[in-house]
């Protein structure tokens, strides 16, 4: 079996190859084929915990989506280099699911070279497997000072000889220059793999846009296949969505979620269910006037962080640790998640130079220690004993995935003198004795139904609806002739 490929690349970061990527996978699995997604580096603190040769490992999220839009098994090789931004001159690699520290201190224009036989690898493997592998590209084919060294746009694109979309955003404006300028800048082998043009978030009568398809043709020689309109309620996370506002609760807001976004945030896409319950606002909070009309009705969670000391830091420096110990000293819900359930204890302890010892938020009497080993597991669990504003959750069975450095214990001191966090999931997830404060090491828990309807009497949208509804709307605005003829490229 030797697949077709189609590669979704885009004129910038946030132009839509990740959603149209995962559309595709979906569209091409329900004609029948065998898919799968692919993208050989990925720059993202939201992992997945998927199957990888030695048991376990990480991929980027998106990637994890789009396996199941393709009906596939995720595995590691459909996103064989992950990058996890730590700071903002530093990313921890994981090559192959597997974090690599010799990469991880490697120069990043000498890394490419050294990580190029395995993106080949699980590529041709992929390929051998597969009907279609559906690829996406990163940023832009066309950064001119990186083309020397990349191994995630046109080199990937070469190897598949695969069948090339470009996609803006044109909401942004400019989307015409966008796609004629990153078209004139490819080497002209490179040109001639571009099949179409996608505008991507168009607001309006699509038929106001002629006579510019019609001349970037003229151009280019690239035809302009599908104009998709703006669309905001489609119900896939989004990997750079973390600030869209426009997604918030439609019609009278009963209860705000206000989510901390530190700088290193990570895994906000397990958020994605909160923007489909009715009333609900999901806020994005950066300082504490974003918290100014909370109220001890809302919610307050401290989301997962890739370096959880220096978010921390960041958070006190915003003044906004004053504020979440003051909602909760007053019996707010405060939600913790992995690096959040971390800050909330008594302590970050750092023996192995994985992320620095830090004073936590003091509102768990927990401690957590940094081990040198990674804690990469996919966990089925149940809540035991649950009090005050989470009692709702008490024998409520959830799957999700553990993805940390940090071994969370009781504070040995505090202890003794009868101060303990109620475990209300073993060694997953632990109360304060008012039991309106719940940190926990599992990620994915609000996306389990039992724990939406257990929390909100509803269950949100499945994402087996989400793929649907991806694939009948490129269907419907790209065509199901043009669809198939990607797979029959004219070069």
């Amino acid at each position: 079996m030797t697949a077709h490929c189609v590669m979704v690349l885009g004129t910038s970061s946030g132009a839509g190859k990740s959603w149209l990527t995962t559309a595709l996978c979906r569209w091409y699995a329900r004609q029948g084929l065998k898919v799968a997604p692919f993208k050989a580096q990925n720059m993202s603190n939201n992992a997945r915990v998927v199957a990888s040769v030695n048991g376990l490992g990480e991929v980027g999220s998106a990637q994890y989506f789009q396996a199941l839009a393709a009906k596939a098994v995720p595995d590691v090789r459909m996103n064989p280099l992950l990058l996890k931004p730590e700071a903002d001159t530093h990313s921890q690699v994981v090559l192959l699911g597997e974090v690599n520290q010799a990469l991880s201190q490697t120069p990043w224009r000498e890394r490419s070279e050294k990580v190029w036989p395995h993106i080949a690898a699980s590529l041709d493997a992929l390929c051998a497997e597969n009907d279609v592998v559906v690829i996406e590209g990163a940023g832009s084919p066309a950064e001119i000072n990186l083309m020397d060294s990349d191994i995630v746009n046109l080199r990937v694109a070469r190897h598949a000889q695969a069948a090339c979309l470009l996609v803006t955003d044109i909401d942004k404006g400019g989307a015409f220059a966008h796609l004629y300028g990153t078209w004139a800048l490819l080497p002209p082998d490179d040109q001639a793999r571009i099949q179409g043009f996608v505008l991507n978030k168009f607001r309006g009568d699509a038929s106001l846009l002629s006579p510019a398809p019609e001349m970037l043709q003229a151009l280019t020689g690239v035809p302009t296949l599908g104009v998709l309109p703006m669309w905001w309620q489609h119900g896939l996370p989004e990997e750079d969505g973390v600030f869209d506002d426009r997604s918030r609760a439609v019609g009278k807001i009963t209860q705000t979620v206000a989510v901390i976004a530190y700088p290193r945030i990570s895994n906000l896409d397990e958020f994605q269910a909160l923007k489909n319950v009715p009333g609900l606002r999901l806020q994005w909070v950066r300082s504490p006037a974003d918290l100014a009309a909370l109220t001890l009705h809302d919610w307050m969670v401290l989301p997962g962080s890739k370096h959880t000391s220096s978010d921390l830091k960041w958070l006190r420096q915003q003044g906004l640790d004053a504020v979440i110990v003051k909602h909760a000293q007053q019996g707010g819900a405060v939600l913790g998640i992995c690096g959040g359930l971390q800050m909330l204890g008594e302590a970050l302890i750092d023996e192995h130079g994985i992320d620095g010892n830090a004073p936590g938020l003091g509102l768990l009497p927990l401690v957590t220690q940094f081990a040198a080993q990674k804690t990469v597991l996919r966990t089925q669990a149940e809540f035991t004993n649950v009090s005050g504003l989470w009692s709702a959750l008490s024998g409520v069975k959830v799957r999700g995935y553990e993805i940390h450095h940090g071994q969370t214990k009781a504070h040995t001191a505090m202890a003794a003198q009868g101060n303990v966090a109620n475990e209300v999931m073993h060694q997953l997830a632990w109360q304060n004795r008012a039991g309106n404060i719940l940190g926990t090491y599992l990620h994915g828990m609000l996306e389990e139904p039992a724990v939406m309807q257990a929390l909100f009497g509803m269950q949100a949208a499945t994402l087996e609806t989400v793929f649907e509804g991806l694939a009948d709307y490129i269907e419907q605005h790209i065509g199901a002739p043009t669809l198939r003829k990607l797979l029959r490229p004219s070069n």
